[in-house]
């Protein structure tokens, strides 16, 4: 028959054993937590990124857009809107801002790379190709360097896929 101190040090060893695996379950629990939590802040980013493409001052920049027929007349058109300081250069620049704060997002962990290519996929290179000749009028890619980090990603992702 053990004596008392055995007992009390088996009695212990089985608390603390009992106290590791519950603070074991906590902590995968809050990791769980910690992903869901992610998970739900990408999905809000995610519509709000989403319901900005579609909102009515992005669909009038869109319409802008389409008018010029070719990147060139795009860029030589921003560039006159930018030297008269007309309300069309801010309203073309809109979808410049979009796709550059797009991809600062997805560099910081705010989307992730497959979300951006399910969301926007060919259209993204698309329009970086349309914008590419006004972004190197107004002083090259480091005038906008996530939305070409991004287009650069996508097109590799495009190419391997």
């Amino acid at each position: 028959m053990p004596n008392w101190a055995e007992q009390v040090t088996a009695i212990a060893t089985v608390v603390l054993a009992v106290g590791a695996v519950g603070a074991i379950g906590a902590a995968i629990f809050a990791g769980q937590q910690v992903r869901e939590a992610r998970i739900g802040r990408q999905a809000e980013v995610a519509a709000d990124f989403i319901r900005r493409w579609s909102d009515d001052d992005m669909v009038a920049t869109r319409r802008l857009v389409a008018t010029y027929r070719t990147p060139e007349a795009l860029r030589d058109a921003l560039l006159r809107h930018v030297a008269a300081n007309d309300t069309e250069a801010y309203v073309l620049f809109r979808e410049l801002d979009y796709f550059e704060q797009l991809g600062a997002m997805e560099q910081h962990g705010g989307f992730d790379i497959e979300f951006v290519r399910l969301l926007l996929g060919r259209r993204l290179i698309d329009r970086w190709e349309l914008w590419r000749p006004s972004i190197d009028a107004l002083g090259g890619t480091q005038v906008y360097p996530m939305f070409d980090r991004l287009a650069r990603k996508m097109a590799k992702e495009a190419a391997a896929g």
